[in-house]
């Protein structure tokens, strides 16, 4: 007898899917920054740079699949694009520059602010297991980077080392507008509303860098990477942006966005996992990074583990 998913069981499996893409990113910043055997390393490329051209290519990777009548504007299109662009900005430069694991997991403080933004401005059910499990994950998040926190650093190294902590916060904070943004234009093509965000992402990084570098200077800056560090970028743009953010957002149709960002904590379990295979001298997991991943593992079995309808029923009431 064939296995039938309902619609919500579907939409909860591809989201699963979209975190285990979305936790290659690690994996593909590791690959342009660490010496491998495929080479990719030189010439250097700063975080930016790899993430407009990750912007760039997958933007391009989605064209063929935007419709002429999906293309339909809105104006809460405009506040998506620019809170997508920041938090790529931000998540990429602290997961570029800094911990793996700190830029994730920072990021994934996002349920919280999904999880109490979501009642007050979309009128999202409150429910007790969803708010136990936001909980419990940001408790993972801060055991994390509380036990990894730089304490014998001093001046510029502990300063930088709390500007990556608040840019990983940052892209936190606006992950969450973006997954409220894209619930509250639901209705609107998924390939489109991705299109937009990743071209409106590098076009804005374009023009910000022209303007600071001036003509020349963005030219330099924009034509650094070799082919083979471009074919790569296009690839990195591709299967670790486009394709899941297409899911994520048709995803959105069926699943709220407090599921939704409680299911892809699986994404800081497995991200340094990627960053450990190529660089295990700097990306090695401590003891609290293996203690705050459980915690967010325990998140995800309390939100979903099976429990009596009489207690569902119970825990639904707000």
């Amino acid at each position: 007898m064939p296995l039938t998913l309902t619609p919500r069981q579907s939409a909860r499996l591809t989201i699963i899917l979209v975190a285990v893409l979305w936790s290659t990113g690690s994996l593909f910043m590791r690959l342009l920054q660490q010496p491998t055997a495929l080479e990719l390393d030189e010439p250097h490329l700063s975080p930016i740079q790899i993430a407009f051209y990750r912007s760039l290519f997958a933007g391009l990777c989605l064209l063929p699949l935007i419709r002429p009548r999906d293309c339909r504007v809105r104006p809460a299109m405009g506040l998506l694009v620019v809170t997508f662009a920041v938090m790529s900005a931000l998540y990429l430069t602290a997961l570029g520059s800094g911990s793996a694991a700190n830029a994730i997991l920072l990021q994934n403080t996002s349920p919280v602010w999904v999880y109490f933004l979501g009642i007050w401005f979309l009128g999202e059910r409150a429910d007790r297991r969803s708010l136990a499990a936001v909980l419990i994950g940001l408790l993972g998040a801060v055991v994390i980077v509380g036990g990894n926190w730089p304490r014998e650093e001093q001046g510029v190294a502990a300063a930088t080392q709390i500007e990556l902590l608040l840019m990983g916060l940052g892209s936190g904070f606006t992950y969450a507008g973006v997954v409220l943004i894209l619930r509250s234009l639901r209705n609107e093509s998924p390939a489109w509303l991705t299109m937009l965000n990743l071209l409106g992402t590098a076009a804005m990084m374009g023009l910000f860098f022209a303007c600071k570098l001036g003509l020349d200077g963005f030219w330099t800056w924009v034509t650094a990477p070799s082919g083979k560090q471009l074919a790569f970028l296009a690839f990195f743009g591709c299967v670790q942006l486009a394709v899941p953010y297409v899911l994520f957002a048709r995803s959105l149709k069926t699943v709220s966005p407090n599921e939704a960002s409680i299911i892809t904590l699986l994404e800081p379990v497995l991200n340094p996992v990627w960053a450990y295979l190529i660089a295990p001298d700097r990306e090695t997991p401590t003891d609290w990074t293996l203690i705050g991943g459980g915690l967010l593992l325990a998140a995800l079995v309390w939100r979903y583990a099976p429990r009596p309808a009489a207690v569902a029923k119970l825990e639904a009431e707000p």
